[in-house]
Order: structure tokens, then sequence, then C-alpha cells
């Protein structure tokens, strides 16, 4: 097991030395190995890929010498993308009234998964709105949980034809591809073969 959160609150003053912001981790885990997911943000910019760069060297001198999980792995830097993740409460907070989806660790009236609206924080307890029903759940609950875009509102889905039928293929892509993330922008991978990587 790879504590994310122990890594997130290491990773977070290095990065805010950066003029960034760390917003979470994430551990993928692949075969023996698996992807370590580094989350970064800045205020009143969006993140570049110089930004991942940065952050990534300085992670990876870090990792190289605490050497934290004991097995192969990738190191990634990322900004948060259109479908961001959502990582404590105070980040829910951020977003009340955004549409998202939620993944609870235990069910709550018989639900685990949930996509609606986040109605309210208050501490670390969050108040749900999904099919009508408000739910009411503390933010240790929450196994996963990230932003649904309104892709209407950012021009990405079909649109109908203005005075006419709607038009047939002719479909907008958003950034990052056909999931809407813009990971893969942004990502920035370990090398195994370049010396000073982050792949350990």
């Amino acid at each position: 097991m790879v504590d994310t959160l122990k890594l997130g609150t290491r990773f977070a003053p290095i990065v805010v030395g950066l003029g960034l912001r760390c917003e979470g981790v994430e551990w993928n885990p692949s075969g023996a190995g698996g992807v370590l997911r580094v989350y970064i943000d800045a205020d009143g910019r969006e993140i570049s890929v110089d930004d991942c760069e940065i952050v990534s060297r300085a992670l990876s001198a870090l990792l190289d010498v605490e050497d934290p999980i004991p097995c192969h792995y990738t190191l990634e830097v990322s900004s948060p993308g259109l479908e961001r993740p959502l990582f404590t409460a105070a980040q829910f907070a951020r977003f009340v009234g955004s549409e998202a989806r939620v993944t609870l660790k235990l069910p709550v009236a018989g639900r685990r998964r949930l996509r609606g609206r986040i109605l309210a924080v208050d501490g670390e307890r969050i108040t749900f709105e999904a099919d009508g029903v408000a739910h009411v759940f503390v933010h240790d609950d929450v196994e996963r949980a990230q932003l649904v875009p309104d892709w209407v509102a950012l021009g990405y889905a079909p649109q109908p034809k203005p005075g006419g039928p709607r038009a047939k293929g002719k479909t907008s892509t958003p950034p990052g591809g056909a999931s809407g993330s813009r990971r893969d922008e942004m990502d920035m991978t370990g090398r195994d073969d370049v010396p000073g990587g982050a792949s350990q």
C-alpha cells in the first residue's frame, strides 16, 4: 500500500516553494509496480508543461533520497484538468454548486456511487444531492471524487444548427481527447533511461 495522504503532505511544501499548489496524490497500481500521479495547480493561471517539469524534477530528487515506495513506479505530474479530482473537504467547498461523481467507501442509503451536485460543506461534513435526494457524509467516507464538466457550457458538446436540423458528425473534441482530461498534455512521465528521472 502507498500512503498517498502522507506523500501529499510531504510534497506540499516543496510544491508551494515553487509557487504552485499540490492538490493531491493518486497511486494507480499496475502489475508489479504502478503510477504515482501528483496534481498541481496555481491561482489565477493555467498550469504549463514547464510547471510540471519543474515539480517533477524536485519531487524526483526527494523520492530518490527517501525512497518511500518499495517497488518500480513512474512519477507523473499533472494539472487537475476539467475532470478535477477532489481530495479534501476544502476542495469540495471550493466547488459547492458544481456537479460531481463520488464513490463512497461504504454505501449511504444503499448507494456507493453518486452523481449529482455538491450542496454544502460544513467542516468535514458534505451534503450532496443525487437524483433529488440529499445525502450527507463525512469526507473520510469518500473513496474517490471528481468534478463533472458542463461540456455544453464549455462549448464541446454537439450543438443544433441555428435555423435548421441538428448538425450531424460535427462534434467538438474536448481538451485532452474524448475523456475531456488535460492530463495527457500535462503529464511528465518518469523515464527509466534518463539519469535522475522520476522512475524508481
